[in-house]
């Protein structure tokens, strides 16, 4: 899977944490292409990609408060509670896969940022290391991991946590 074009669009509507040092777009991209650089290289089982051929793999990453995360959740998962991560896997999810100029659109993450904060006091870890714990976790799902059982949680937490390493990630670093 090496040589694939990794395209990350990035929207921050969560004015909150603009100005923010671990809210820096370009890093935030930098490091996301080389989490899914390595989910790339290193799982064997991306089901969802097998067979097709593409050059691109393209997806969205929506920054918010947990007030959005809590609108979407009801209207679109029937869900009343606010979410620190809700993904859309468009490619994994559907049956009707699309592949358009040779180009993978896997979906979409929303991430409520004052959740992150929240949480990563929650983990004891730095609030950027539960942010790229969150996008590594989405990947994830984006490309059709999901954990119904415990067996499956540990094993999607354990390849975030090798993904995090692989991109120089800490859970203390600042």
């Amino acid at each position: 899977m090496n040589n694939k074009e990794i395209n990350i669009f990035t929207e921050n509507i969560y004015p909150e944490w603009s100005g923010v040092k671990e809210f820096d777009e370009f890093k935030i991209i930098q490091n996301t292409r080389k989490i899914v650089e390595f989910y790339l290289n290193q799982l064997t089982n991306v089901s969802c990609l097998e067979g097709f051929d593409f050059d691109t793999l393209t997806f969205d990453i929506l920054f918010c408060d947990s007030k959005k995360t809590h609108q979407i959740n009801k209207e679109y998962r029937e869900k009343d509670y606010p979410a620190d991560i809700i993904t859309f896997a468009i490619f994994a999810d559907d049956d009707a896969k699309f592949v358009l100029d040779n180009d993978i659109n896997l979906g979409e993450i929303i991430i409520a940022l004052d959740k992150v904060s929240e949480e990563a006091k929650k983990h004891d870890v730095t609030d950027r290391y539960e942010l790229y714990f969150l996008i590594a976790h989405g990947i994830l799902h984006l490309l059709g991991f999901d954990h119904q059982s415990e067996e499956d949680y540990n094993f999607v937490v354990e390849v975030q946590k090798k993904a995090l390493r692989y991109a120089e990630i800490g859970e203390k670093d600042e």
